[in-house]
């Protein structure tokens, strides 16, 4: 049976994901405030913590973890800067043609800018220094080597979940980790 919050554990100041009308998590709120906007009818419970329960004078509310906004928002499009650390965030500070993740590493244009590659999301990625000075100023087919995955333009939902760090196993479907 799910108890109320120990007293060290201020459970209104938890994290909870916001979802918009389509299920696409849009932001990060704490407890309080969902509450608030579950109040209002603005949004709807969509998961909730079952270890423990908030208490008002008459009833006892399920913790919320996971809402969705009842009406639609506009999100903005959220532009994504390209630099070497959010080119290493997306390739998980992984090699991107021996897959190593535990040697500096380095970015590699995929098309050699000698050659017209430019400075884009769709043609740098990491590389360790030894498969970067394989490679050298050739493609990756004309060096014999492959790339683990195409490189592109990471999606925001990408950096949401490195932003937000540890987070809760019922958040996992929402932010397309399955």
């Amino acid at each position: 049976m799910p108890h109320t919050a120990p007293a060290h554990g201020n459970p209104l100041n938890k994290r909870v994901l916001v979802l918009n009308r389509g299920y696409e998590p849009v932001s990060i709120c704490t407890v309080k405030k969902a509450v608030v906007l579950l109040v209002l009818a603005k949004a709807e419970l969509v998961e909730a913590r079952t270890e423990m329960l908030l208490h008002s004078v008459s009833a006892a509310y399920p913790v919320p973890s996971v809402i969705r906004l009842l009406s639609s928002i506009r999100v903005p499009y959220q532009h994504i800067e390209l630099t070497r650390r959010n080119i290493m965030r997306r390739d998980g500070f992984q090699c991107q043609y021996c897959g190593a993740t535990d040697v500096p590493l380095t970015i590699d244009h995929v098309l050699p800018r000698s050659r017209g590659g430019t400075d884009s999301w769709e043609n740098l990625v990491c590389a360790c220094i030894r498969c970067n000075n394989l490679k050298g100023d050739r493609t990756p087919e004309e060096a014999g080597m492959r790339l683990l995955r195409p490189p592109r333009r990471p999606h925001p939902i990408l950096f949401l979940k490195q932003f937000v760090g540890k987070f809760e196993e019922s958040w996992r479907p929402y932010l397309f980790m399955d």
